[in-house]
């Protein structure tokens, strides 16, 4: 259950009221962990349940509310189900056995043009008869179609065989930080202050998955603070194979760590394995094309308590308008994303360390439809501080891309 979310594959669950989603995560999880009434609408927001599906280990599964509600306020709810569906690894269509109406149709339409791999489940059997010819039909659209009665536990061993299959044949394996930048043997070179945002006694989730991910690929790893750069290249007999900052003192580490031994952040780090990384750095391009009263959108998917020094909200806004002039920032915090992003120049999304990679990508996918340039935390703090080549040295896919996106 200590699994952080961004690490868990994402399952949506969608469908019209009273199909029977809530209680399917019931019989998944064997316990009751969802809410269920025979009232319609008794899910109203999207609930993300948390727990361990064996043998595919932790996964996050969203209840979301009926794709037929009604009303003012109903529509808003199928509106949050839909910005939902657009970032599951998954999507689960449940419905009642026998029937398939328009609803069910969109939600496979929209998770066809997003890529999203889809399992149909009939749901209520005790109730009706499989029907063959529909199963047969949307099999043949490229789902999975499993029968069941959520409520009397039957076919669920099948649901989740076939949710099995689907991972295991359709979803992409999630990329490692470091990606292929490291071999075993190598000496690699972490530079991590201490973030004021960082839980007491803890580092940062980015710095931890580096720290693992190099344990296991049987690196040598030296964590240390920015200001032991110097004494840590004089006491080492080799220089390290690659140095890896905090974005926020990436202009200090690039003057400090000689060429040619490459530089890079935990946040570029993350661009690369959360999102696009070439796109990210294509975006960064848009930032040299700013100018006094053009609109930025700051975007986080986590909601924390802003600190004095917030990077989205104080510092990364602060050095923009000191080298751009005054510009209108806007925050966007969490799941929230805005609809209509064309009033903005260019979109500055967090690492992401919290959400899935599909999440990301989803934000990048959107921001590409409408013309509008995305980049990332650290991607805009190295080029801000003037040292963005220096940090894409190791991605030259990446290096190309912003330098052809500055011209």
């Amino acid at each position: 259950m200590e699994t952080p979310k961004g690490l868990r594959l994402h399952f949506g669950l969608f469908g019209k009221r009273n199909a029977g989603k809530s209680s399917l995560i019931n019989a998944l999880a064997n316990q009751n962990i969802s809410i269920v009434s025979n009232v319609a609408g008794t899910t109203t927001d999207p609930v993300e349940k948390a727990f361990e599906l064996s043998p595919i280990g932790p996964v996050v599964f969203m209840d979301t509310a009926g794709i037929d509600d009604v009303g003012e306020l109903g529509l808003a709810r199928v509106q949050k189900s839909l910005a939902v569906l657009d970032w599951m690894d998954v999507a689960i269509i449940v419905c009642e056995t026998g029937t398939w109406s328009e609803h069910e149709e969109g939600i496979l339409k929209r998770t066809k043009e997003n890529g999203t791999p889809t399992v149909v489940v009939f749901n209520k059997i005790d109730l009706c008869q499989p029907d063959e010819t529909l199963a047969s039909s949307l099999r043949g659209k490229g789902c999975r179609v499993v029968f069941a009665s959520a409520q009397n536990r039957v076919g669920i061993d099948e649901v989740k065989s076939a949710l099995i299959e689907t991972v295991l044949e359709q979803t992409e394996p999630d990329r490692p930080l470091m990606g292929n930048l490291v071999k075993p043997g190598d000496t690699v070179l972490l530079i991590t202050p201490i973030d004021t945002g960082a839980p007491k006694g803890r580092l940062i989730l980015p710095q931890v998955q580096a720290i693992r991910e190099l344990l296991d690929s049987g690196a040598k790893c030296i964590v240390i603070k920015e200001d032991r750069i110097a004494e840590t290249l004089a006491e080492l007999k080799t220089p390290p194979q690659l140095v890896v900052t905090d974005s926020q003192v990436v202009q200090r580490v690039v003057k400090e760590i000689p060429e040619p031994i490459p530089v890079t952040t935990f946040s570029i780090q993350m661009a690369y394995s959360k999102s696009d990384l070439v796109a990210m750095a294509r975006g960064a391009g848009a930032l040299t094309k700013l100018k006094p009263g053009d609109k930025v959108l700051m975007a986080e998917t986590c909601s924390h308590h802003p600190l004095q020094d917030d990077i989205g909200r104080v510092k990364i806004p602060n050095w923009l308008k000191k080298k751009f002039g005054e510009l209108e920032i806007d925050m966007a915090v969490g799941k929230d994303f805005p609809e209509d992003l064309s009033p903005y120049k260019v979109i500055i999304n967090c690492g992401g360390c919290i959400v899935t990679r599909r999440h990301m990508l989803a934000r990048l996918r959107i921001a590409q439809a409408q013309g509008v340039a995305m980049t990332n935390y650290g991607v805009a703090i190295s080029y801000l501080q003037g040292v963005l080549g220096r940090a894409l040295a190791c991605h030259p896919e990446a290096q190309k891309a912003f330098e052809e996106a500055c011209r």
